[in-house]
């Protein structure tokens, strides 16, 4: 039987909190803030024209930003409303509803990120689970780029432990998606991580 993800928990003392959550980066993008910061590092770091996946995508932030410079770009996510609120923002691109810990898709990626503290929302206890899912989508020389905030349930050194278990291996560290070094002081991690 299924977990339920941590974003679902949340979602039944706060059925709102997924229009919140459009509204919100909706609201940043109105007030001219720079929401670009992630797809401008996954931008950077494959040729253009790249098959993208954007794993637990919301309503299409940084892949339809990916989409626009010019990459094939899946998102996946378990949340329908921000998968309906994707498909009606960003239709050049593929969003499907899905669990990340289920993830089985025809297809491979020459990236994939998991921006916006994903890792802290997916189900407790399927972490290696997910990562191992997305692993398995890359193509061989692929990589996962993965960031996620201090204090939310998931330590930044579990990161290392499941990554290992799941058959990847992080390649670099950095404290925030403009490439600002990680350090013992960072409440922040970026983590590139390759197929072991």
């Amino acid at each position: 039987m299924r977990r339920p993800t941590r974003w679902e928990q949340i979602g039944l003392s706060n059925p709102d909190r997924s229009v919140w959550y459009v509204e919100r980066f909706r609201a940043m993008a109105a007030e001219g803030a720079d929401l670009a910061g992630e797809a401008r590092m996954i931008d950077a770091m494959v040729p253009r024209g790249s098959r993208i996946l954007d794993a637990g995508c919301g309503p299409g932030r940084v892949g339809g930003e990916l989409a626009r410079r010019g990459h094939t770009v899946v998102g996946v996510d378990v949340d329908p409303l921000l998968i309906e609120t994707a498909r009606a923002d960003e239709p050049g691109s593929t969003w499907l509803v899905g669990d990340l810990a289920e993830l089985e898709l025809d297809q491979r990626f020459d990236i994939a990120v998991m921006a916006g503290n994903v890792l802290t929302f997916i189900a407790e206890g399927t972490e290696v689970e997910v990562l191992r899912r997305i692993g398995q989508h890359l193509e061989p020389d692929g990589r996962l780029v993965t960031g996620f905030g201090a204090g939310r349930g998931y330590a930044f050194e579990q990161l290392t432990v499941d990554a290992e278990a799941a058959g990847l291996l992080i390649d670099h560290r950095f404290g925030t998606w403009d490439l600002r070094p990680f350090g013992p002081e960072s409440d922040f991690l970026v983590a590139v991580l390759s197929r072991a």
